[in-house]
């Protein structure tokens, strides 16, 4: 099993910020993730 880059509390904190308005690709830019990551 592949072990996540990211702990689940990050994870949280990235889906909150898209939450208060920050846009995807801000998003996927800042953490270095892709735009599928962020949807799936």
């Amino acid at each position: 099993m592949k072990r996540s880059r990211f702990t689940e509390d990050q994870i949280i904190g990235i889906l909150k910020e898209h939450e208060a308005g920050v846009s995807v690709a801000d998003l996927c830019r800042k953490h270095g993730v892709s735009d599928a990551t962020v949807y799936k």
